[in-house]
């Protein structure tokens, strides 16, 4: 069972068994870092890169941990386009992995969700996202009650559907958005996957289409969740900041049961420093209009 994870939000609050020197605090509390990578072949293959996300919360589900999760998932009537789902079997789950760059507003749902049947759930979202939820907790609302698992996902800016898939993807580029499978950023480029070719994009073309909210986030690797995953460049393997014993709990529970395949980080290592850069990058904008 997650024990209650509620705090408030200050990183000196949430536990960790290390105090970072000043040149890593950036980075937020952290109890390990790791690399990991699912060991179910149908969550990698469908995953965006190492399935860690949807792996977790399947192991989770399916041990009766949670009864369900906030995740996004794809419009029916928009493609390619996210929109919050909580999802109560593993095959939601698996129909949501992936990654859309458009923003999904999934704490929007929590007040829907808090009138279901469920009495223990996880929520996964964005920087901003998390921080909106442990604001919630902190103040004891009702609609967070039953969140007992955060996963926060790296996020250096969401694009607007509209202007970035409509616009620039579908209308621009010709792209029929109902063949789309996959989309991923890859150093400066985003790799458009269809049925039939890939379509390389370059950020500078797509920078305009950022959500102007964006540029005020301070936050990239979502430092107020129990666990923190992110692809910093990695192919099928997915980068996990280790932040909370809650985290630390179910992730080692689900590390034991074989669910993953995990290798250690240590600081020194490239993958550490590329999260630091991207890090400071967002709280260099402090005290900035």
């Amino acid at each position: 069972m997650i024990d209650d994870n509620l705090k408030p939000l200050s990183h000196d609050t949430i536990l960790s068994d290390r105090k970072m020197p000043n040149e890593y605090n950036s980075l937020g509390s952290y109890l390990r870092l790791v690399t990991a990578q699912t060991t179910n072949s149908a969550i990698l293959n469908a995953a965006q890169n190492g399935g860690v996300v949807t792996g977790l919360l399947t192991y989770a589900l399916e041990k009766k941990v949670i009864d369900g999760a906030i995740v996004s998932a794809i419009g029916k009537d928009m493609p390619f386009c996210p929109v919050p789902m909580l999802a109560k079997t593993s095959q939601e789950i698996l129909e949501s992995a992936g990654t859309r760059y458009s923003y999904s507003p999934n704490v929007q749902i929590l007040s829907e969700v808090s009138k279901q049947d469920v009495k223990t759930i996880a929520f996964v979202g964005t920087p901003c996202q998390i921080t909106a939820v442990r604001r919630m907790q902190e103040r004891k609302l009702d609609c967070a009650r039953a969140v007992k698992l955060l996963i926060g996902l790296t996020c250096s800016e969401a694009f607007n559907y509209e202007d970035l898939i409509i616009k620039h993807v579908q209308n621009r580029l010709g792209v029929n958005l109902r063949k789309v499978r996959k989309t991923q950023i890859v150093g400066n480029k985003m790799i458009i996957t269809t049925d039939e070719t890939k379509i390389a994009v370059h950020l500078a073309e797509i920078k305009k289409c950022a959500r102007k909210s964006c540029k005020k986030c301070l936050d990239f690797s979502a430092e107020l969740a129990d666990l923190s995953m992110g692809a910093l460049g990695l192919r099928k393997w997915t980068f996990v900041i280790v932040r909370t014993p809650v985290g630390e709990g179910l992730f080692a529970e689900a590390e034991r049961a074989k669910a993953f395949v995990t290798r250690p980080v240590q600081m020194d290592d490239p993958l550490v420093q590329l999260l630091l850069k991207l890090s400071q990058k967002k709280h260099n904008r402090e005290g900035k209009p």
